[in-house]
């Protein structure tokens, strides 16, 4: 059965797939969350999560654990990934909705000795505290509501990212805009700035102009596996395109760095560009 509970952000609800016996789709005031597969964990329905699952996948040769540090929850879907690929990897989730872990830990159950620690805490904060070089990944998917908080849109948000990764580390980031670009463009301005390789990965209509929409952000102090990201994007349901290099310095043009002081939140989303047809 549907279960529909106030959280610290809205009202969620955990929605049961009719055609997979144990797996729920997460919406919070509406808006697609999360899917997770309990008995199939590797299977990930929506397309930026298997981007973000792409890079994972690509991080260290299979099967090697990683340390991982996830800015943002949702129902723990690229967690229980990385149990299922990686085992005995260690990973700590952040997510500042208190009432959404409760809900998520009590009706989808992480797996016994599954590695993943649980931090009720703002994702800006956790970041500034985190160790330095402590971690192989950062993995970020936080929005209030529909949009990215403005305190991890700054150049000094992307300096903590930095500072928290290994020297092979790399950050990867769900971010959502549409023509003209002026959200994504200053993101990628703040991270040039720190990081030596950049690169970005989303539906060709999306880097178009013709549709707002999800884009995956990916920076590391090394270079980047470009190739072997781009065919297993372009094998997808809902193929992508990784930009690198020369396209993202155009798109980047005169965008500069913005500082704690001016960041602003991601555009708010077009009326139903993230809710349930």
């Amino acid at each position: 059965m549907p279960v529909t509970r106030p959280v610290d952000c809205g009202t969620a609800r955990l929605l049961p797939d009719i055609d997979r016996p144990r797996a729920w789709l997460l919406t919070v005031d509406g808006a697609p969350q999360s899917y997770v597969d309990l008995d199939e964990p590797t299977h990930l329905e929506f397309e930026y999560v298997r981007r973000l699952a792409h890079i994972l996948d690509e991080t260290a040769p299979p099967g090697q654990p990683l340390d991982v540090l996830h800015l943002g929850g949702g129902a723990l879907t690229l967690p229980r990934y990385l149990v299922a690929t990686r085992p005995h990897s260690r990973q700590d989730v952040i997510d500042a909705d208190r009432g959404l872990l409760a809900l998520v830990t009590e009706h989808l159950p992480l797996p016994a000795g599954s590695g993943i620690a649980l931090h009720a805490q703002d994702a800006r904060a956790a970041l500034d505290a985190a160790p330095e070089a402590g971690v192989d990944v950062i993995v970020a998917d936080v929005f209030s509501g529909s949009r990215v908080p403005a305190q991890l849109t700054s150049v000094e948000y992307a300096r903590a990212a930095a500072r928290a990764l290994r020297p092979h580390g790399c950050y990867a980031a769900n971010l959502a805009d549409s023509a003209p670009f002026d959200f994504l463009r200053r993101q990628l301005a703040n991270f040039t700035t720190v990081f030596a390789h950049l690169a970005l990965i989303a539906e060709p209509s999306v880097l178009r102009g013709r549709r707002f929409g999800n884009a995956v952000l990916l920076a590391s102090h090394e270079e980047l596996p470009i190739a072997a990201l781009a065919r297993r994007t372009a094998a997808d349901v809902f193929p992508a395109r990784v930009e690198h290099g020369a396209p993202l310095r155009r798109l980047i043009a005169d965008a500069r760095p913005v500082p704690d002081t001016e960041a602003l939140p991601s555009p708010v989303p077009p009326d139903g560009a993230f809710s349930l047809s």
